[in-house]
């Protein structure tokens, strides 16, 4: 009984199923720099991954480790500047919706800790996304998606991110990304592997 029911949930979702648009990986690696442009600026790298799980289904997670420009005072005396770990991992979704096009639907859990003088605040929270992903061409593509972040420590933000790849070759490309929220955009430039 329970394999007759699997099996026609499984045939009732096949009108449904695509795989990702011609030009379009959802496996891949990246890392490079990352900027953070708010009441502190702060500079360092990123490291991100995705893997593709089944033909509509990825999972993803990312590495940012930054260090503010300008030092603050801290109790006792001196300065010192602040450092900023987050990390992220989630599970998105994606439909082909032309060709060269992909809907795309991501949640994910995200952590931050903030340091300063040996003292560190943990903020976590989540993160859903939705918006489109294109393939311009063998050597482009470029995303626009739009977001919402919210935690139990901080309150909930919108924001858009606008991000896109220069393919050199079937494996190898430049990634570029930009979030843009409320007070704060954060940038990140790095290559990216692909396979």
């Amino acid at each position: 009984m329970k394999r007759s029911l699997l099996a026609l949930t499984l045939l009732a979702a096949l009108p449904f199923a695509a795989s990702a648009a011609d030009g379009l990986s959802y496996n891949y690696v990246q890392g490079g720099y990352t900027h953070i442009n708010s009441d502190i600026n702060a500079k360092g790298w990123a490291l991100e991954g995705s893997a593709a799980i089944a033909p509509n289904f990825h999972v993803f997670g990312g590495y940012n480790a930054v260090k503010a420009d300008t030092a603050i005072l801290i109790p006792g005396g001196g300065t010192q500047k602040p450092k900023l770990d987050q990390w992220k991992l989630g599970v998105g979704y994606n439909h082909s919706i032309s060709a060269n096009t992909d809907f795309v639907g991501t949640v994910a859990y995200q952590k931050a800790e903030a340091k300063l003088a040996g003292v560190s605040t943990n903020l976590d929270g989540y993160a859903a996304e939705a918006g489109v992903r294109s393939a311009f061409g063998s050597r482009f593509e470029g995303y626009a998606l739009a977001g919402y972040e919210d935690g139990d420590d901080y309150d909930g933000d919108a924001y858009g991110r606008l991000g896109g790849q220069v393919k050199i070759n079937a494996n190898w490309g430049v990634a570029a990304d930009v979030k843009f929220a409320d007070g704060d955009t954060q940038y990140f430039v790095g290559p990216r592997i692909t396979w």
